[in-house]
């Protein structure tokens, strides 16, 4: 028993036990945030994965709509509800 009392007489073992317990409970970068911030890392990095996927369709769509004027046309009808000035225009709105 005396031989564990020795050590903790020591002063760089008491410092180095001090050091550790900073860094892992007290310090602003401890263990623990370490762990949180690498997995909100990589769920960000899997959010990016899916934007990026998701603008690449968009860029195809958009080359699609430019590309014809027909759906061009459809897609102005449909989802703006544009029309032309000779046309009525009625929108039916279901409960």
């Amino acid at each position: 028993m005396s031989k564990y009392f020795k050590y903790t007489k020591n002063f760089y073992v008491l410092g180095m036990l001090f050091f550790i317990f900073w860094m892992f409970f007290i310090d602003s970068n401890n263990v623990v945030n370490q762990f949180r911030l690498s997995g909100k890392l990589n769920e960000l990095n899997e959010q990016k994965e899916f934007y990026q996927e998701r603008k690449e369709i968009i860029k195809a769509e958009r080359e699609e709509l430019m590309s014809n004027p027909e759906l061009l046309e459809k897609f102005a009808r449909e989802k703006y509800l544009m029309k032309k000035k000779t046309e009525d225009l009625y929108v039916i709105v279901e409960k």
